[in-house]
């Protein structure tokens, strides 16, 4: 079962289980059901594309590389949030 099907198996108004034992039945660590998931910021769409654009230019760039051209562009970037971003995009 993935985490969101598990946290919508979880009934908050439940009278006579409490939210912790709910997540210990399923094997849900109770701060995963409190656990607000990030949303996309507009940078960080911003940074994907140029990511996007430099990697159809140089599919052959690493990582590392590809921290440059954002660089290049203005963005302040450090390779693990280039690394996070290309995994998201799965073109690494």
């Amino acid at each position: 079962m993935s985490m969101d099907e598990k946290r919508s198996m979880i009934d908050p108004a439940h009278g006579q289980l409490s939210i912790a034992k709910q997540c210990e039945l399923i094997e849900l660590p109770r701060s995963s059901y409190y656990r607000v998931p990030s949303t996309k910021t507009d940078e960080n769409l911003a940074l994907m594309d140029l990511i996007d654009q430099a990697y159809m230019r140089h599919p052959f760039y690493g990582r590392r590389k590809m921290v440059d051209y954002p660089a290049r562009q203005g963005y302040c970037v450090n390779r693990k949030r280039v690394q996070r971003l290309m995994c998201q995009m799965e073109i690494s």
